[in-house]
């Protein structure tokens, strides 16, 4: 029975080792058209990608756009590489409207971000690399699909995180209750919101449920009540939020939790992600919300943040991308200093969650 078991381990990771990786190309099948069509029937077959016919010659012309992109990046001598992934038959147009939580737009709704404390201001005799995910404190990359709901994964990362540091429990939340029902002030779903607010939510709802009690749809609904009520929650005591363009702020904060952040993703470079230190150009269009759940140097001496993204393993590094630290602008890389905060618990007391929905 135990080598059954263990047989049983080995063939999972194969499959999921298999699933995850991308489609490797050579240069000679950018040769000619005929060769990239080959190309992107793969690419196709291994994403398990449908298109019409009428559809597929449109969208083989934006696969060949992007594969010559890819292809001209990884060429260059940049401390970062790209690779067809999942996203390779779309534009940069619609991968941003598909992804995009346009966090700068809501900000702009709500007004300049209000003064709050900063508790860990006063941190001294920083590490010189954190990493939550090694201190268990980081649930599975998850995949927020076609909505922009990204603001709500980056919240429940930040809440996730506090909580298994105060508690010892690492409890995977509910997207898809922030989604449906955090609609009181100007979150609005799939069509984007600010982690800010969500915290708040999160306090004067008195916590957030698992996942497994309310699973992620990707895609707006109505609030359900009763998948909440009397149900184990994650309890916060509100949130503050790391004084803005301060890189060195922002590394205290990190230090001492996982951290939401929002930044500019919708760069070409960006969409297509593999895996070094992402030193791409971006803007501070500040419309993606991401987490921060580490920091650290390359032998070398760049020095780089460890970035949640929601986005499936399958993205980046295994779901994460590690972007530059330290740049010369006080935004910091794609503006990730402008819009951090992070959620309070006060309480290592939590009786509400129970043993039963850890991970």
């Amino acid at each position: 029975m135990a080598i059954g078991k263990l047989f049983l381990v080995f063939l999972l990771m194969a499959m999921v080792i298999g699933l995850a990786k991308s489609v490797e190309f050579a240069e000679k099948e950018l040769a000619s058209d005929e060769s990239l069509w080959d190309l992107y029937e793969r690419w196709r077959s291994h994403h398990t990608v449908s298109r019409d016919m009428s559809e597929k010659g449109k969208r083989f012309n934006v696969f060949k756009e992007n594969v010559h992109h890819i292809h001209t990046v990884n060429q260059m001598d940049k401390p970062y590489k790209l690779k067809i992934n999942k996203f390779a038959d779309m534009t940069n147009h619609e991968f941003r409207n598909s992804y995009s939580s346009n966090v700068k737009h809501h900000r702009a709704i709500r007004g300049s971000r209000p003064s709050t404390g900063f508790m860990h201001g006063k941190t001294e005799n920083l590490p010189a690399s954190v990493d939550w995910r090694k201190q268990g404190a980081v649930t599975d990359v998850k995949n927020q699909g076609r909505c922009g709901s990204c603001w709500a994964f980056s919240t429940v990362v930040g809440v996730e995180g506090i909580n298994k540091i105060k508690t010892g429990r690492l409890v995977s939340l509910s997207e898809q209750e922030l989604v449906d029902c955090d609609r009181e002030k100007d979150n609005s779903g799939c069509n984007g919101g600010l982690m800010a607010d969500a915290f708040e939510f999160i306090k004067a709802h008195g916590g957030l449920t698992a996942e497994k009690t309310y699973p992620y749809k990707a895609r707006n609904g109505n609030c359900d009540s009763a998948k909440f009520m009397n149900a184990p929650v994650v309890t916060i005591d509100g949130h503050e939020n790391v004084p803005s363009n301060d890189e060195h702020a922002l590394m205290k904060a990190a230090a001492n939790q996982p951290v939401s952040v929002a930044i500019d993703a919708g760069g070409t470079d960006m969409q297509f992600y593999s895996e070094g230190v992402f030193t791409g150009n971006c803007g501070k269009e500040l419309d993606h919300g991401v987490a921060i759940v580490g920091y650290g140097t390359t032998l070398d001496g760049t020095k780089y943040w460890i970035v949640r993204n929601s986005w499936g393993p399958e993205w980046g590094e295994q779901g994460y991308i590690r972007m530059q630290r330290d740049v010369d602008a006080k935004e910091g890389l794609c503006g990730i200093a402008m819009e951090a905060s992070y959620p309070i618990k006060l309480s290592s007391d939590n009786p509400k969650s129970a043993a039963k929905d850890e991970l």
